[in-house]
């Protein structure tokens, strides 16, 4: 007898059903709206760890403490290694310098390029701390980069590294249709730093003044945000700015240096429900550790480029306190 194994979840408050094949399951609800679940393919990625260092599975079981067997039920994926096990992987992948991101980004590109979205969608990326439930909502944070919303990327990096510190993190590809819906597009300057600087409370010494409503109301009657993403060397480099370290000139520089992805953001209910989850991509533990680490790096190379520029631009531009004591005056 041949039994069939069926996935049953939900999003958007739609209940999906589907059979699991040798990749992923493929699911449709009543509108024939997709949705995949990755399954698991933990032994793939151990088997091509063990390739990349050139060492047989004996040799690896040697090293992990473990059997033949046990090295070699992980590869046929009959079984994922325990979380003690995982971090053993990660030790052994940051001595032999093995490109887990590599790894990573290659499935989550193979099957984005299996979703064959329709010409007026978008393939964004999307991280969850807890995974998504229920309806899609602009329910972040509010001092988020552009308010409370629901934020996608163009690029999977910043969403991974968002959501690596988190045990039940879940990541998805998402797209987004921009018909019927109102959009801004914020520039890539000072204009995009200003915003993000009001949105995370840095103008309120200033509230009242011409210059924090333009702030207050720039994506008024918008239903999406469309801007660079403050990624994790960005990220270091906006600090610096708002903490007085560099100038406005040192950031706009670093902005062109760090060639940013994109983000978009629905900050109204119309705009998430134009919204639709393509996928969701279990992330492993091991991959989560290489990413602490990655987003760690990435940190620091922000530092080290905020520092160069701003020994370059030292007397030229403005500083951030400076601006907003300007406006003070009038």
């Amino acid at each position: 007898m041949k039994f069939i194994l069926l996935a049953c979840f939900s999003f958007n408050s739609i209940i999906y059903t589907g059979v699991i094949d040798k990749i992923y399951s493929k699911v449709y609800n009543d509108k024939n709206r997709r949705c995949y679940i990755m399954k698991n393919d933990y032994g793939e990625l151990i088997r091509k760890i063990r390739q990349f260092v050139g060492i047989s599975q004996n040799e690896l079981a040697d090293y992990m403490g473990v059997s033949f067997a046990t090295v070699n039920r992980w590869e046929n994926g009959h079984v994922i290694p325990v979380k003690s096990a995982q971090e053993r992987l990660f030790v052994f992948c940051m001595e032999k310098h093995v490109p887990l991101i590599n790894y990573l980004e290659e499935r989550i590109d193979t099957i984005a390029k299996e979703l064959s979205l329709p010409s007026d969608r978008i393939l964004l990326y999307h991280g969850s701390k807890r995974g998504l439930e229920g309806c899609i909502a602009p329910k972040s944070r509010k001092h988020c980069d552009f308010g409370a919303g629901f934020y996608m990327g163009t690029q999977p990096d910043q969403p991974l590294t968002l959501i690596c510190d988190f045990p039940k993190s879940k990541f998805y590809l998402v797209s987004v249709s921009l018909k019927n819906i109102k959009t801004i597009d914020v520039p890539a300057d000072l204009e995009w730093a200003m915003l993000v600087a009001y949105h995370r409370g840095k103008m309120e010494n200033i509230k009242g003044t011409e210059f924090y409503e333009h702030y207050h109301t720039l994506a008024e009657n918008c239903d999406m945000v469309i801007g660079c993403i403050a990624n994790d060397k960005m990220f270091q480099v906006l600090d610096d700015f708002f903490i007085g370290n560099i100038t406005d000139v040192a950031l706009i520089k670093s902005l062109a240096a760090l060639e940013l992805g994109r983000q978009y953001v629905a900050i109204t209910q119309k705009g998430c429900d134009a919204i639709r989850v393509e996928c969701e991509i279990s992330i492993s533990h091991l991959e989560k550790r290489y990413l602490q680490t990655l987003s760690e790096e990435n940190r620091a190379k922000g530092i080290s480029l905020a520092n160069d520029i701003c020994k370059a631009n030292r007397r030229t531009g403005k500083y951030f306190d400076e601006i907003l004591e300007e406006v003070e005056k009038g």
